[in-house]
């Protein structure tokens, strides 16, 4: 269907990011499967699943893969099966990629937790390239309202927010704590504070404290602070186990620790009677369903939610990636296509 190469990072070997693992390549515009669209792509945010991907954090299930899972784009070509779609529609393409739609999770709606799961950026080729593919099913149709820069963090940073304030069960008008403040945080905390929360941010960093701040937070402290109050529930963005022990003991009674990362270091020992006791719980988030996409897309469209975004050209995604690793930036970082 579409003849010739293009320009993709890839990463090569993975390893430090300092060290040159993630490579600028040239390889073959891939070719959409039957029920695949081909999309070219036009924005693709920075996700820190990117960097665990190019570090070895996250095993590799394809050699050389190309990152990126929070991409906007055009399609530009149809695979043979597919139909709603044709060349120019502006989609989205998203961490989820491919199910079986038949085992018991799938059948119950859960489909995140399929055990033949496949992901964008992980088991085939992302968008930090020209070109990538997205099984028709599984791309995202987009609000027309938002630009590509404001609409790629949506696309895992927020969806995987999202999950993670859901699963923190959080009450009507509670008190939320965020332990971490990037991509994710910063689109979670708005949503929580649209829907009458009251969030408390503790991170690292002035800038990311500044920025809780700026949108509404009622407290932004450092990582290992105790929040000014009891919390009903809590979200760790940060990929620190030493912070489970730190969120659950901030904690009120019955409160829900939610664990948002793929990724976590090793957590230090529990103690059950300053940590677990009076019924609090702790629940991970793993990947997201379509549901959860379409359900916050919608939400964000209709409560404002806004990614403070910081973009590099395509061809700087080594840098992109070395930034956050650093935690240069506040917000989210987008790559825009430089190259057409």
């Amino acid at each position: 269907m579409t003849n010739g190469t293009m320009r993709a990072w890839s990463v090569v070997t993975p390893g430090p990011v300092e060290e040159e693992g993630l490579r600028f390549v040239e390889k073959p515009v891939p070719e959409p499967a039957d029920d695949e669209l081909l999309v070219h792509v036009r924005a693709c945010g920075v996700c820190r699943t990117d960097l665990h991907v190019a570090e070895g954090d996250l095993p590799v299930h394809r050699p050389g893969v190309t990152p990126g899972h929070e991409v906007v784009g055009v399609v530009a070509g149809v695979g043979a099966a597919v139909e709603g779609f044709t060349a120019g529609d502006r989609v989205g393409v998203a961490w989820l990629r491919r199910t079986d739609g038949s085992c018991a999770y799938c059948s119950r709606g859960a489909e995140n937790l399929c055990p033949a799961s496949r992901y964008t950026g992980w088991d085939a080729d992302g968008g930090y390239a020209q070109y990538t593919t997205v099984p028709a099913s599984f791309a995202h149709r987009l609000p027309a309202a938002l630009d590509d820069v404001a609409l790629a963090p949506l696309l895992c940073a927020g969806i995987i927010g999202y999950r993670a304030l859901r699963r923190a069960a959080l009450p009507p008008g509670g008190r939320l704590g965020l332990y971490g403040f990037g991509g994710s945080a910063h689109l979670c905390a708005q949503l929580a504070l649209a829907e009458g929360a009251t969030v408390h941010v503790l991170t690292r960093g002035s800038a990311a404290q500044r920025l809780a701040l700026e949108l509404g937070a009622a407290s932004a402290r450092d990582a290992y602070a105790m929040p000014p109050e009891p919390l009903d529930s809590a979200i760790l963005f940060a990929p620190v186990g030493d912070l489970v022990p730190v969120a659950l003991r901030a904690l009120d009674r019955g409160g829900t620790l939610s664990v948002a990362g793929i990724h976590l270091s090793d957590t230090p020992p529990l103690h059950y009677e300053t940590d677990l006791f009076y019924e609090k719980q702790m629940r991970s988030v793993t990947s997201n369903t379509r549901a959860d996409g379409r359900e916050f897309l919608a939400l964000a469209a209709r409560h404002g939610v806004r990614a403070t975004t910081h973009t590099y050209p395509l061809t700087r995604a080594d840098q992109a990636l070395r930034d956050l690793k650093a935690g240069r930036f506040d917000g989210a970082a987008v790559l825009v296509n430089d190259l057409s």
